[in-house]
């Protein structure tokens, strides 16, 4: 009997070298493919190993609801009594206070961001993301409607679109620029959620639009036939008959964009972000002031903490911890925007 070897050969011949490259090629991309997980795998890894440190603890309550749910502190060190102290502001003022005879003359070394919490860093992410979402949203599908359905193709709206894609690739560092001119600076709105939010939208416009004019052309023709001859207008057809099944689609994009808005930090540091502030956006006296109020958001924190201030063994875990809370909080809009595409899909197919 034959090897298996030799009657391959004789069937198919020996490889050429054509089907060598191609091999080659083959395991090439294979490697690259396996390299990118497992750079993403380590870069998880060693986040949710760090961060989960800080979140999670081995005693009860189990979760440092005080990381949670505090505001970002300076941490004060120095030895009392020959025991070696660390406290917030708050709780170092009660304290020297209290001791105030045995603190004269005692060295305080204090610590940048290293005590409290960041719950102010998570509201001010999450209002910036739901804003500037739902605001790109609305103007995407419009745009998107309107290049789908009723622009007719010619020069200018082929020139359109391009200018569309082109302004995908520009850096978010300039859309920063742009709106701190524009919002900031020459519509008087100020460091504060509208300039943040309508930045923000701006970015992640372009891929929105793209992605919705594809979704909607994707939705079968005789679906909008089927309603025209029954005597709906072109607005009906689209709105009952054409952007139900396109939902899907475009909430794809969303959840592109989502990702995209959570993690920028140029444009909200020129238009939105503080790096300390004591009130939340709610906490003001006139509810009509609320859109005009800066916030503090987490990639701006994770960036001061990480390159602004000198790094120690008690930034450390903010660091880590604030990183956790921030995939967290990114991963946690992004599903439900999933799920929700995942029941529109269900719901409308063809």
């Amino acid at each position: 009997m034959k090897p298996a070897t030799t009657t391959a050969t004789a069937i198919y011949g020996r490889p050429t070298p054509a089907k060598r490259i191609e091999i080659g090629i083959f395991w090439l991309l294979r490697l690259c493919t396996y390299l990118v997980l497992f750079c993403a795998a380590f870069i998880f890894w060693d986040i949710g190993s760090k961060g989960g440190a800080v979140i999670f603890r081995s005693e009860a309550p189990f979760i440092n609801v005080k990381f949670l749910t505090e505001s970002p502190e300076t941490l004060n060190v120095f030895d009392y009594q020959g025991e070696k102290r660390t406290l917030g502001d708050r709780a170092f003022r009660e304290f020297k206070a209290s001791h105030e005879t045995e603190m004269k003359g005692v060295a305080v070394d204090p610590y940048v961001y290293s005590a409290g919490g960041i719950f102010p860093n998570i509201a001010g992410t999450v209002l910036l993301v739901l804003g500037s979402i739902l605001i790109a949203l609305v103007l995407g599908v419009m745009s998107a409607i309107y290049l789908s359905e009723y622009a007719s193709d010619g020069p200018f709206i082929r020139f359109l679109r391009l200018s569309i894609i082109n302004l995908a690739g520009v850096p978010s560092i300039v859309f920063g620029l742009f709106g701190f001119g524009l919002f900031v600076i020459a519509f008087d709105f100020g460091v504060s959620l509208l300039a943040g939010w309508l930045t923000l939208a701006f970015m992640v416009l372009p891929v929105i639009i793209t992605a919705s004019e594809e979704a909607l052309k994707a939705v079968p023709k005789g679906y909008r036939e089927g309603s025209l001859a029954l005597g709906a207008t072109k607005f009906q057809t689209i709105v009952t008959n054409v952007l139900p099944y396109a939902l899907p689609g475009i909430l794809t994009s969303s959840v592109l964009s989502i990702a995209r808005v959570a993690g920028e930090t140029a444009p909200i540091m020129f238009t939105a972000a503080f790096v300390m502030r004591d009130e939340l956006p709610w906490q003001v006296q006139k509810w009509t002031d609320f859109i005009f109020q800066g916030v503090m958001a987490l990639p701006y924190h994770i960036y001061v903490v990480a390159s602004k201030i000198p790094q120690n063994e008690y930034t450390r875990d903010v660091q880590y911890g604030t990183a956790f809370v921030f995939l967290f909080t990114v991963a946690a809009i992004a599903m439900t925007a999933v799920i929700l595409r995942q029941r529109l899909r269900k719901k409308y197919q063809w």
